[in-house]
């Protein structure tokens, strides 16, 4: 089954987890052995997050807030740690990614990359410049791979 690991460093790892109990491996990918939370930003996807990672001040994990920010449409709280996404059934059962959505990730995890570049040259003015600027271009990554 498909799926995509997303490091703070803004690094994508393709994965194969099994068809059963892909959640043991998704534990062991974001580095919890007990609690796993489920962030549904996407009707065909789900971001699965480390239970704690907030409360252990893991460091925070841009591109996998700007792909769930854009699958939403807004701003959303900031994610930290590793993140696994995988696909999502109508039932919500965990599924295999379907290529578009690994694409959006593939696209934003890119552009991420390139806009941390050009703030170490060049800052941007504020906090929230900084976060509409990444947030806008997330969306036009996801709107132009759909």
């Amino acid at each position: 089954m498909r799926a995509l690991r997303i490091d703070p460093d803004t690094t994508v790892t393709e994965l194969v987890l099994p068809q059963t109990d892909p959640l043991s491996l998704i534990r062991v990918q974001v580095g919890s052995p007990d609690v796993v939370d489920q962030g549904v930003y996407h009707r065909r996807a789900v971001l699965h997050l480390h239970g704690s990672s907030r409360t252990l001040g893991l460091p925070q994990n841009l591109t996998a807030w700007a792909v769930a920010s854009a699958w939403r449409g807004l701003a959303l709280y900031p994610l930290a740690g590793t993140v696994v996404v995988t696909g999502r059934t109508a039932d919500g059962e965990v599924t295999a990614l379907d290529d578009d959505l690994a694409e959006h990730v593939q696209a934003v995890a890119h552009t991420v990359r390139e806009t941390l570049a050009r703030w170490r040259q060049r800052p941007p003015i504020s906090d929230e410049a900084a976060t509409g600027e990444l947030l806008a271009y997330a969306a036009r990554d996801v709107a132009s791979s759909r």
